[in-house]
């Protein structure tokens, strides 16, 4: 079998996240892919309900992992049920590690255009992300950069989407080829190195509505709303024009 995963995806543990793991689950299937991966920032989803959604779902794959902010930026972690207390990138993909999970860099050139920025974090990772839905609303070359990197530095490369709404499941996809939608069949088909990576850009819109759920989390003062407006508008201007 081949299953279609989409390895990076929020739910509302994340601040500037909105969905349920049903709601995700549903749209999921809807999209057509066999499982996605919980993915929120610094916080691993929760055991008992990932065990309902499993449950409510037996036909897919729901991946716990954790979105870590570290020095080096942000790292996912695939197949973790403990929170990653480290936040320098090789402490926390050890941490990963050594509960049997997959380190992954997300994203890494969506905010730089700079190769040399995350050279010290490849000895230490299982893998890059080469396709991330949102990650080229700054830099356009961001996935081919990642691809470059990747190519490289002899990583695996795996796609998600960074789904913070609805509408952005599915927008990217990882496929490996496995004998089970088991845990431990997925994950090493994904450790294989035969993963297919594909997607599409996200809107930049969605990426507003996210930043304005974080505010409404967090508690933001009056002149935050007044930046994200203009952030809002900008991203406005980039669907429109650069699509």
């Amino acid at each position: 079998m081949k299953p279609r995963l989409d390895l990076h995806v929020h739910t509302l543990y994340s601040p500037d996240g909105s969905m349920t793991a049903e709601e995700i689950a549903v749209r999921a299937r809807a999209a057509g892919l066999d499982g996605v991966a919980f993915c929120d920032h610094d916080r691993v989803f929760p055991a008992a309900e990932l065990a309902q959604v499993s449950a409510a779902f037996p036909d897919m794959i729901f991946i716990p992992g954790i979105e870590v902010s570290t020095e080096c930026g942000h790292l996912l972690g695939w197949f973790v049920s403990q929170p990653i207390e480290a936040r320098t990138l090789p402490e926390a993909a050890a941490e990963i590690r050594a509960q049997g999970g997959v380190a992954v860099l997300a994203h890494p050139f969506e905010h730089t255009k700079s190769p040399a920025r995350p050279d010290k974090a490849a000895p230490y990772v299982d893998g890059i992300e080469v396709w991330n839905s949102r990650a080229e609303r700054k830099n356009r070359r961001a996935n081919a950069m990642a691809r470059e990197y990747a190519a490289a530095h002899g990583l695996r490369g795996f796609a998600g989407s960074d789904a913070h709404t609805p509408r952005e499941i599915g927008a990217a996809v990882t496929v490996v080829k496995c004998d089970s939608l088991t845990p431990d069949a997925v994950k090493a088909a994904l450790l294989s190195g035969a993963a297919e990576a594909s997607g599409r850009r996200s809107k930049a819109v969605w990426t507003a509505a996210s930043q304005y759920r974080r505010l409404k989390n967090t508690g933001a003062r009056p002149l935050s709303y007044c930046k994200w407006a203009l952030f809002a508008v900008k991203c406005a201007f980039e669907d429109l024009f650069r699509p």
